[in-house]
């Protein structure tokens, strides 16, 4: 009888720590944020909808490839990654993969304005890398989308996601990839290694911080990205497989311990009622 009363014990004063006081800790170290809007309602659509494909090309290949390549097209950087850091400080992303990474409403909002978009503003201050195309209509910069989209590839892997999101700032030295550019001195802080980042951090923190950086780090360096859903996932799901390549084998062998700790424990209180029955 003892021993029941105790485990009630136990289990009472467990439960008081696992679903009082924990969650009111880490309620005060991490304060709650808003979930990760994939719509990117703050952004305002642009007066267009459908875009002229034709038109798209046109634009983009007169107002874009003088700084950006598109080798899905055959079209290649005018600049050495050296040349390009020394002139924007940071190379310019190959635009094939764009409009099947960011999101539509985002990458208009984009070529409109970077660094409104990223959440930059307090950083550039009308000087952003990317020039913002607010001088021209929204049919134009929506014709530049549509273009983009149609030669966006149908799939890509994680890490070919990952490379187009994230890799030209961050390294993953675990899989032996090395970012591009002096980000450093490009946004003012030192860039992380992103290998074990997926330990340091909860998969809820990893997705709003992708989503919008300045929901949990007012002030940083770092863009709002404006990743789909489906690409950022994937990028998460990249992070998983190189920073806790054996979780789901961990996770099924959590079963099998509890199991194996259940069942033992039975044979110990089996045993300890044996050995000390004539005492009780």
């Amino acid at each position: 009888m003892k021993e029941i009363k105790a485990f009630i014990i136990v289990v009472i004063i467990t439960g008081i720590i696992y679903w009082g006081v924990e969650p009111f800790a880490h309620s005060q170290m991490n304060p709650e944020v808003a979930p990760a809007d994939y719509t990117f309602s703050d952004l305002q659509p642009l007066q267009a909808t459908n875009g002229n494909i034709n038109n798209g090309k046109e634009l983009v290949m007169g107002n874009c490839v003088a700084c950006h390549s598109i080798k899905g097209e055959g079209v290649e950087s005018p600049f050495s990654p050296a040349d390009a850091v020394s002139a924007y400080g940071v190379m310019p992303p190959d635009l094939t993969p764009s409009a099947f990474i960011y999101e539509k409403n985002f990458l208009a909002n984009f070529l409109k304005d970077p660094a409104v978009a990223t959440k930059q503003t307090h950083k550039f201050e009308g000087n952003h890398p990317m020039p913002a195309y607010n001088w021209m209509s929204d049919q134009e910069i929506m014709d530049m989308v549509a273009y983009l989209q149609s030669i966006a590839p149908k799939e890509m892997s994680d890490k070919e996601v990952f490379v187009a999101a994230c890799g030209r700032c961050h390294n993953v030295k675990y899989d032996k990839w090395t970012a591009n550019g002096d980000l450093t001195t490009y946004l003012g802080a030192k860039v992380p290694d992103l290998s074990m980042m997926i330990r340091s951090r909860s998969l809820d923190y990893l997705h709003t911080f992708i989503n919008d950086p300045q929901k949990r780090l007012a002030g940083t360096g770092m863009p709002r990205v404006g990743l789909n859903e489906s690409a950022e996932n994937q990028v998460i799901a990249y992070m998983e497989s190189v920073g806790d390549s054996k979780k789901p084998e961990r996770e099924s062998l959590g079963y099998k311990i509890v199991i194996f700790l259940i069942v033992m424990g039975v044979v110990a209180y089996l045993w300890k009622r044996k050995i000390w029955h004539d005492v009780h």
